[in-house]
């Protein structure tokens, strides 16, 4: 699995809460933004969408500032 364009050691079936957690990331966390194989997931579903070996994670958050 591929998160922010770095391999990554999570397995098959793992969550966007896992991969979230490991980028220490708490769920609540404002101005977060996840897709996955360029589809948007929705915030409500992070706890239970599981993962595919080859998914391609991106986790965006937004920066104030200019």
């Amino acid at each position: 699995m591929i998160v922010n364009g770095q391999i990554s050691d999570l397995h098959r079936g793992e969550t966007l809460a896992a991969v979230l957690a490991g980028l220490g990331l708490p769920l609540d966390a404002r101005g977060v933004a996840v897709a996955v194989d360029g589809e948007v997931v929705p915030r409500t579903a992070w706890q239970t969408f599981a993962l595919d070996p080859d998914a391609r994670v991106e986790v965006l958050t937004a920066m104030q500032g200019g």
